[in-house]
């Protein structure tokens, strides 16, 4: 989608500090992060949010959710994945993305 701000970044048509990439999924740090680390995952392929995810979608994420969390040294002693989904639900940006949170000891309130 040529007005999604994600399509556009995984273009390479907008900058990003990139942390990983493959052929289903691309990962970059936020640019307003809430954590010491703390990276969008989103697929490549163009989807609003998790209600339009389909299995291989969600198996890519959890994939590459697995290895960044190793990558970036939070795998134990622990993050957060978290995905916003439609107004009420905070989301941001209408491109299927999750948030991986860590680097700290993270607050139990979710709300």
């Amino acid at each position: 989608m040529q007005d999604c701000l994600f399509c556009r970044i995984i273009a390479g048509e907008i900058p990003s500090d990139k942390v990983y990439e493959d052929d289903r999924v691309y990962a970059f740090r936020d640019i307003n992060p809430q954590a010491p680390v703390h990276v969008l995952i989103v697929p490549k392929k163009h989807m609003a949010n998790v209600l339009e995810c389909d299995g291989e979608t969600a198996a890519a994420l959890a994939e590459a959710i697995g290895k960044i969390a190793a990558q970036e040294g939070v795998a134990e002693p622990g993050f957060r994945v978290v995905s916003n989904c439609g107004r009420d639900g905070a989301q941001s940006v209408n491109h299927l993305h999750v948030h991986l949170l860590g680097g700290k000891a993270l607050s139990e309130r979710m709300a």
